[in-house]
């Protein structure tokens, strides 16, 4: 019975350290939120243009989306980390270039769209701006992102306005 007992306990034991090592820690609907980035995309430019291709992915189990950008101008490159920090109940993007650029972003999904700003920056003329960048998923599967510059909470340039689609798999 002792022995039973013990095999009994030892069974639990191993049932519920199965169930924690396969629990997922990011599959919360706020993990989820940036889910309509993922994918292989073309991105053209307004006007038509081509300005890249990008593929976002999920890594970590799932609790990152990075991003891997080639301009179409050839040379510039840049990744992204892209996750929810549940500590601070928002989304958070870091971004690295080969030109030694950097951004860090901040903010949370509304309605179809994931909207992140940076903190206040100077620029060359001393003048305090934010960065704010907006995915937009639109009706047919496509994503706008609409990079602009804020002063105050007036907009009062654009970095970049890209329109992605999926890339059609050869």
């Amino acid at each position: 019975m002792k022995r039973l007992f013990l095999l009994f306990n030892l069974l639990v034991i191993v049932t519920i350290g199965f169930a924690q090592s396969t629990s997922c820690n990011c599959c919360t609907d706020n993990h989820q939120a940036f889910d309509f980035w993922e994918g292989t995309w073309e991105v053209s430019k307004p006007d038509g243009s081509e300005a890249g291709t990008n593929v976002i992915d999920k890594i970590q189990d799932g609790c990152i989306l990075r991003e891997n950008w080639t301009s179409a101008s050839a040379g510039y490159t840049g990744t992204s980390y892209n996750f929810y920090n549940a500590q601070k109940n928002q989304w958070e993007q870091i971004w690295v270039d080969n030109q030694g650029g950097s951004l860090h972003l901040k903010g949370n999904r509304v309605g179809n769209q994931m909207i992140l700003e940076s903190d206040e920056l100077k620029n060359q003329q001393g003048q305090l701006y934010k960065n704010r960048v907006t995915w937009t998923l639109n009706e047919d599967g496509s994503v706008r992102q609409l990079w602009e510059y804020l002063q105050g909470e007036k907009v009062v340039g654009v970095a970049f306005d890209g329109l992605y689609k999926k890339k059609v798999q050869e």
